[in-house]
């Protein structure tokens, strides 16, 4: 029907501003489109159905049990992140007949809607660019924060969308959330202690911190004294990065990014590195 074509144009419209919004916002979602259709259904090819995180719904694909059984899985594909096909055979399947479906099979693509993951790396060395160049190259949005301006600036990491030229101004306007990412490269323990001390009660998805050991161990000391608890690091990476023996600042950026992508696809053979927090306790003692 034409009005129908129309009607699916300008919901789809609709979906894709929602979807634009969501992911400014960093929430995420799934989107739920019919792909195929044989037969007699409630609704027509290309309509789509938006699932928020809250579950809340935006768009239709039909109603009746195929919506809900959607929805459900909706929930599944924004939590693995990953995209999901669904075949329901309308004829031979009485529970899908819910007053709104005559007959005939039905395919639905349900993909994640995900915000774009932002790297916050506070500092602007050479680690940092290198770290930048690599983390923007697969995907990762770019912000830079350093208390020097001939470090931090637009010259040194045209890649960044944010810059800070002092941490506490970066510690005021950036507000971490599930596809916050936040890497800590400063130049000294000192910088590395305030920002790691801001960080811990963020709702950052990834915290990473750069340094031997014998460094992250004194830090998470020195924090506990002034009355971080040893839980607060527990979701720390630190050292940061995969252990693959790099030396040179690209090697590390490397293994620093590759640590990246694991957090961001959920790998599961990454290494518990909490474990350290056994040596920070044993430190009490030294």
């Amino acid at each position: 029907m034409p009005g129908g074509a129309t009607y699916a144009q300008e919901n789809s419209m609709d979906l894709f501003e929602e979807i634009v919004r969501m992911r400014r916002a960093g929430q995420r979602g799934a989107l739920a489109t019919i792909v195929h259709t044989n037969g007699s259904i409630p609704s027509y090819e290309s309509s789509r159905m938006l699932v928020r995180e809250d579950g809340s719904i935006a768009g239709t694909i039909g109603g009746g049990c195929v919506e809900a059984d959607v929805w459900a899985a909706a929930k599944e594909v924004m939590q693995i992140e990953q995209p999901r096909k669904m075949t329901f055979n309308l004829n031979h399947e009485a529970e899908y007949d819910a007053g709104l479906i005559c007959g005939g099979t039905l395919e639905i693509f349900v993909e994640p809607i995900l915000p774009q993951p932002v790297l916050y790396i506070f500092g602007g060395g050479h680690v940092s660019s290198a770290v930048a160049r690599a983390a923007g190259a697969v995907g990762f949005g770019i912000a830079i924060a350093d208390d020097r301006e001939a470090f931090a600036n637009a010259e040194r990491f045209p890649m960044a969308g944010e810059l800070y030229t002092t941490y506490e101004d970066a510690f005021e306007k950036i507000k971490p959330n599930a596809s916050s990412y936040l890497l800590i490269v400063t130049r000294g323990h000192k910088d590395d202690m305030r920002v790691l001390a801001w960080a811990v009660r963020t709702e950052a998805r990834y915290i990473g911190m750069i340094g031997s050991k014998r460094k992250v161990l004194s830090v998470y000391k020195a924090l506990e004294r002034e009355g971080y608890s040893a839980e607060e690091f527990e979701r720390v990476n630190a050292p940061v990065g995969l252990d693959i023996g790099a030396l040179a600042p690209e090697e590390i950026a490397v293994s620093i990014t590759a640590e990246l992508i694991a957090v961001r696809r959920n790998a599961r053979n990454l290494p518990h590195k909490s474990v350290k927090l056994a040596h920070a306790a044993n430190l009490h003692n030294d």
